[in-house]
């Protein structure tokens, strides 16, 4: 028999709620996730924490016009216009991270001056995705 701690419960239930977010995510037309009513440059940022297929989802809407949505939404998007949002050109931070394998998945979906955006990169874990891509995918409040 098992039995689940109130942690465990509440980290079930917020995995639940995210799959079913995303499955009715991609359940959506493709001209409606095109672009937020009158925003040009937002993204779609998630990170997956754990194995891709049945690990832990955090997501947000990146809107840069003006920057909201998201727990670091202006240094986010200070840090994709200093990029031309190329989220492969933001500068990686001096940090010293753990040498820990836990990790996290970054993926972007949307839209940056009139171009698509399209970014998945899996990192050893969130301290070098965070070195490595600025803000953009750090969901912490």
């Amino acid at each position: 028999m098992n039995h689940l701690t109130k942690a465990a419960t509440t980290r079930l239930r917020h995995g639940l709620t995210a799959a079913a977010a995303l499955l009715l995510a991609g359940a959506a037309p493709a001209a409606a996730a095109d672009r937020p009513t009158g925003q040009s440059d937002w993204l779609s940022v998630s990170v997956t924490h754990g194995e891709a297929r049945s690990g832990n989802v955090r997501g947000a809407l990146l809107l840069c016009d003006p920057p909201q949505g998201h727990a670091h939404a202006a240094e986010a998007c200070a840090q994709l216009r200093s990029s031309g949002g190329d989220i492969h050109r933001i500068p990686q931070r001096d940090v010293f991270c753990p040498m820990l394998y836990a990790p996290a998945t970054a993926h972007a979906r949307g839209q940056w001056k009139g171009h698509r955006v399209d970014y998945t990169e899996t990192f050893s874990n969130t301290c070098e995705m965070n070195a490595r891509t600025g803000h953009v995918f750090d969901l912490t409040p």
